[in-house]
């Protein structure tokens, strides 16, 4: 199969704004200035292929780059939306027509309110996400992230570090960028890893084994670092921005998020091994066996605030030997397939700068060695 070339994005607003200050009458009147761009952002719904809608700390955006066919997109609250209206009918062998998406961070120098971005790449302690999606049985579309990674903390143009991109699932036969170079088991899940070279910048694609339609509380710092480690991301850029969207070569209409959540703050994740790293900005958390016998076991975890107070803390890992946990006190406890949430009880959330409190878990199967863990704060 022919791999596609992705152009760059379609210019932003603001050089919008000054093209349709230069053309004739007939194109202004096609080409929206600024401010109409962002009185959209009240409305509930779009069909300018740049249009935006301000969904809380998140935008979403049509994001149509690549056709001329109408796109529109429905906004019903809170993280919400759908693609109302479309009927793309490109070809699979080259750029699809759109992206619509949600987006969190700085998009071509247009950047969302308390995003927690950018984050230094070789300083992100934790970033995390659920999102939950409508899939139509027909068409030719990919469910993907797509998080930018740029030299500098912020850019106005195409970012020029790496783009990461999280396929969730795909149909009609398209496939990512590049070409599939090995498989991964990052964030407790299976994927397949495509890898390639834009003029400017790379990009590095997991596709899900299996797919899904949904993501709960996704590890994408262990993806970050995945992309690390093969070469494909630099640690001295930085995170800029965390979308999730369609891209649509055919059909598309129907394609919706029902709710979308991405955090990310500073900080600094736990080794194997269970030691604790020097603490900066946020949390960091240690597991240690405290018993093991065989069919069972219990650990003990504890948080240990950074240079900065915080109030409130969630520790997450993912066991590699098929524990399941039964049982946990001093935290609230949720597990799901090999991945495993702790959030503060409350009463031991607020610590002081370089103050710690802990919990504890109890499990079937081998206590083994300590898994890695990432701790975030708020």
């Amino acid at each position: 199969m022919t791999r596609f070339i992705r152009p760059k994005r379609a210019p932003r607003p603001r050089l919008r704004r000054l093209l349709a200050a230069l053309a004739v009458a007939a194109v202004a009147a096609v080409l929206l200035p600024l401010g109409a761009a962002q009185s959209a952002s009240a409305a509930t719904s779009t069909c300018d292929p740049q249009g935006t809608i301000t969904a809380g700390d998140y935008t979403i955006q049509a994001n149509e780059w690549n056709s001329t066919l109408q796109q529109c997109i429905g906004y019903s609250g809170g993280t919400a939306w759908s693609v109302d209206t479309a009927n793309f009918n490109l070809g699979t062998n080259g750029a699809p027509a759109t992206y619509p998406s949600i987006f969190k961070g700085c998009h071509w120098g247009d950047c969302t309110p308390n995003s927690g971005l950018p984050i230094q790449v070789s300083r992100l302690g934790s970033a995390t996400s659920s999102w939950s999606t409508v899939q139509p049985a027909s068409g030719a579309y990919d469910v993907a992230y797509d998080l930018w990674i740029n030299s500098t903390p912020t850019t106005k143009g195409q970012p020029d570090g790496t783009e990461i991109m999280i396929w969730l699932n795909s149909r009609g036969g398209v496939q990512p960028f590049g070409a599939k170079t090995g498989t991964s088991s990052a964030a407790g899940h299976s994927w397949d890893v495509w890898t390639g070279q834009q003029t400017s910048w790379k990009i590095i694609s997991y596709v899900l084994q299996g797919g899904g339609t949904s993501f709960s509380n996704l590890d994408v710092k262990a993806l970050i670092d995945d992309a690390v480690s093969r070469g494909s991301v630099n640690p001295s850029h930085y995170l800029i921005d965390a979308e999730a969207g369609f891209e649509i070569w055919q059909g598309g209409q129907g394609l919706a998020t029902n709710s979308f959540s991405f955090a990310a703050s500073t900080g600094g994740s736990t080794p194997p091994g269970g030691g604790t790293p020097p603490a900066g900005n946020g949390c960091t958390a240690a597991y240690k066996v405290s018993n093991d016998w065989g069919s069972g076991f219990t650990a003990d975890v504890t948080v240990t605030a950074g240079s900065a107070a915080i109030h409130g803390w969630t520790v997450t890992w993912s066991y590699g030997g098929g524990q399941q946990v039964t049982n946990a006190w001093n935290a609230g406890v949720h597990q799901s397939g090999s991945a495993v949430t702790a959030t503060d009880a409350g009463y031991n959330g607020s610590l002081g700068a370089g103050g710690s409190t802990s919990f504890g878990v109890q499990g079937t199967g081998s206590g083994g060695s300590a898994p890695a863990l990432t701790c975030t704060a708020r």
